[in-house]
């Protein structure tokens, strides 16, 4: 069983860093849930050859990890939109930065 990916494994990276250093928590949330969903589903596929193991178990969870993994690209992809992200570099938009770093300089006052 393979799972389908809007996001590279790269991309999901950008993002997650992207979001701590602008500190915009939301996006890097949904994109570590993508991680380890992609994480879980590699594990049940590894499970799934050991000899031995309950290959039922195992086929459940790694179907029941892609429908979620689709859903959070989903919701990724909508997040993304919403905020205006540069889909090419997967940059967070200047006036979300400006919008952050107005906050932090309002509660350093």
């Amino acid at each position: 069983m393979n799972l389908q990916k809007r996001f590279s494994d790269q991309e999901v990276e950008q993002i997650v860093e992207e979001a701590t250093i602008y500190m915009c928590a939301c996006p890097g949330q949904v994109a570590v849930q993508l991680r380890s969903l992609r994480e879980l589903f590699r594990y049940q596929n590894a499970c799934v050859l050991e000899p031995g193991n309950d290959l039922a178990v195992h086929q459940t969870i790694a179907e029941a990890t892609a429908r979620a993994h689709a859903i959070m690209e989903d919701c990724m992809d909508r997040v993304l939109t919403i905020e205006g992200w540069d889909r090419s570099t997967l940059k967070m938009p200047e006036g979300l930065r400006r919008k952050r770093a107005e906050l932090i300089e309002r509660d350093d006052c």
